[in-house]
C-alpha cells in the first residue's frame, strides 16, 4: 500500500473517530490483519480486495 493511501485512511479514521479495530469488523478481517494491510506488509490479491471494501467504506480515492 501507498504510503499515500495510508495517510489517507488514518486521516479518515481520525475524522471519524473511529478505530483500526472498527473498520476491521466493518471489512470483516480481524484488527492485526488490518495493520499489517494498511502498513503494507500484506499485499496480495486478498489484501487488494480488502483495501478496495476500506476505500469504498471510507470513501476515499
Amino acid at each position: 500500500m501507498s504510503e499515500n493511501l495510508d495517510l489517507k485512511i488514518r486521516n479518515e479514521l481520525r475524522k471519524r473517530k473511529m478505530t483500526f479495530k472498527e473498520l476491521a469488523v466493518e471489512v470483516g478481517i480481524s484488527s492485526p490483519y488490518m495493520s499489517d494491510i494498511v502498513n503494507g506488509k500484506r499485499d496480495g490479491e486478498k489484501a487488494q480486495e480488502h483495501i478496495c471494501t476500506i476505500k469504498k467504506i471510507l470513501n476515499i480515492r
